[in-house]
């Protein structure tokens, strides 16, 4: 089987923590689009949810599926983010944003009640890092925000290449929020919890993809099957 299958397996599983009438969040990138895929397949067969998308692309997907959508204004608390993962360790930390969908994500996932994420056996690591960690900025100031990122980055033990996010055309990567994306190849992370803090007070960035105590469930599918991974206190359907 393919890492597309394993994808697919992963999205299979987190659908049995959806429920009729819940308020769900639909994440962004190549495995969460299997989700969202499914819970269309769903709804046509008359499940009844309504969605926050995390990005346009996500929508648009959304609305082509004839999936209800609301907006966090409309509907500030919803039941469950269903979302994937760049990477995720076994305290069930992770990175995002390799979408560009990082602010988005976690705002959305904060608003949630339960966060379960979805993944291939390829985006567990024992440590995180060697995914390049996405750091969204407002465009002003951004050399100066760049040297802040790397000068705090050091000091809380990460050092590395620190480069402008590009489109295909060579322009800038904007996200949907209209700001800029630095990927920091740190190669390790030691401690996530200090990094972030560190990036928090840095005047320019926006956010960070370090998910911290915000995943409550990540389901990881491989060749052996589906694992379904908690730090315990999660009830598990």
């Amino acid at each position: 089987m393919s890492a597309e299958d394993w994808k697919r397996q992963a999205a299979e599983r987190a659908l049995t923590f959806v429920r009729p009438g819940m308020k769900l969040g639909l994440g962004t990138g190549s495995t969460a689009a299997h989700f969202v895929d499914l819970l269309g397949a769903r709804v046509k067969a008359g499940l009844d949810v309504v969605c926050v998308p995390t990005s346009e692309a996500t929508r648009k997907q959304a609305e082509a599926l004839g999936i209800a959508l609301t907006t966090l204004e409309k509907t500030p608390r919803l039941n469950l983010t269903v979302d994937g993962a760049d990477e995720f360790d076994i305290e069930l930390r992770l990175i995002k944003g390799g979408g560009g969908a990082l602010l988005r994500e976690k705002i959305v996932a904060a608003a949630s009640g339960q966060m379960v994420v979805i993944a291939d056996m390829s985006k567990k690591v024992d440590r995180l890092g060697h995914f390049a960690l996405p750091v969204e900025v407002v465009p002003f100031g951004l050399e100066s925000t760049k040297l802040h990122i790397a000068v705090q980055a050091e000091d809380a033990g990460c050092l590395g290449t620190i480069t402008l996010r590009l489109a295909p055309g060579g322009t800038p990567f904007v996200t949907d929020n209209g700001n800029f994306i630095l990927d920091c190849a740190f190669g390790s992370i030691p401690e996530p919890e200090i990094l972030a803090d560190a990036l928090g007070v840095i005047p320019g960035v926006v956010e960070h993809g370090l998910f911290l105590g915000i995943a409550d469930v990540i389901i990881v599918a491989g060749p052996g099957g589906v694992e379904v991974l908690s730090l315990g206190d999660e009830e598990l359907d």
